[in-house]
């Protein structure tokens, strides 16, 4: 094959090559851009009358059947799309991590035009979602928060697991832990952002139930506006009066504590 620079003066290539080299700054330029930009919004609040999908997020062991009930509840309800994420590994590892999988698919949500995202925590699940409030921006991307039975202030359980079987708290029951250094950490909620936590008292999970309320939040007992529901832990997320309860919070309506059973 001919080399194409064979012909040309010393001065032609070095003009020619100096051009390519710009072409190729330029591409790359561009590329580094795209990757480091994110249409996920960085200040202010998305609009309470713009509402996009909902992310849900599974609690410690990461399971999704409960949660993928409630998606295929909200979407044919709503009409919203309504993802359950997966977890990093089994679940159990570093709450930091599964952060990550939640601000992942939040900016994956905006990238692909999302006005806003709505995002519903079960269990732990709750405590990623309070600390991706607290650690990227989720204050300015979240327009609804709803958590679900979630240990707020730690669950005496995970301190009886760690001290009656040595080595048997992985890291996620760890920070569960009541006093824990990651939630003594924890900032207070934003204020404005409207944030639903429900809970039942019939708890055996998350110990005490009452570490679900949470500074800021609408709280909500079950028992208290649904008396004789007999709801435990693991039937949160596929409860009626519960799934009444979500449904309404991700409405376009204020965020208020009902004043009764809703199912």
């Amino acid at each position: 094959m001919r080399n194409p620079w064979t012909g040309l003066s010393p001065r032609r290539r070095v003009l020619l090559g100096g051009a390519a080299l710009v072409v190729v700054a330029g591409v790359v330029a561009a590329v580094l851009t795209t990757a480091g930009s994110s249409a996920a919004p960085r200040s202010g609040r998305p609009a309470q009358d713009r509402p996009g999908p909902v992310l849900l997020v599974p609690g410690y062991g990461g399971g999704r059947g409960g949660l993928l009930q409630l998606a295929d509840r909200i979407h044919r309800a709503t009409g919203r799309d309504a993802q359950v994420l997966t977890l990093v590994g089994d679940g159990t590892g570093d709450l930091g991590q599964q952060v990550d999988v939640l601000a992942d698919a939040v900016e994956r949500a905006y990238d692909n035009g999302a006005p806003s995202v709505d995002v519903i925590g079960y269990s732990a699940g709750g405590v990623v979602a309070r600390l991706w409030v607290a650690r990227d921006g989720g204050e300015h991307q979240a327009r609804r928060v709803v958590t679900l039975g979630s240990p707020m202030h730690g669950t005496t359980l995970a301190a009886a697991g760690g001290a009656l079987v040595p080595g048997a708290c992985p890291t996620a029951c760890q920070q569960l832990i009541p006093g824990s250094p990651l939630l003594r950490a924890l900032p207070p909620l934003p204020p404005g952002l409207p944030w639903l936590s429900v809970w039942t008292e019939h708890d055996e999970t998350v110990t005490p139930p009452e570490s679900a309320r949470l500074d800021g939040a609408v709280n909500v007992a079950l028992q208290g506006i649904c008396p004789a529901d007999g709801a435990a832990h693991g039937d949160l997320p596929t409860d009626p009066a519960v799934t009444a309860l979500v449904l309404r919070a991700l409405g376009p309506a204020p965020l208020r504590a009902p004043t009764g059973c809703l199912s």
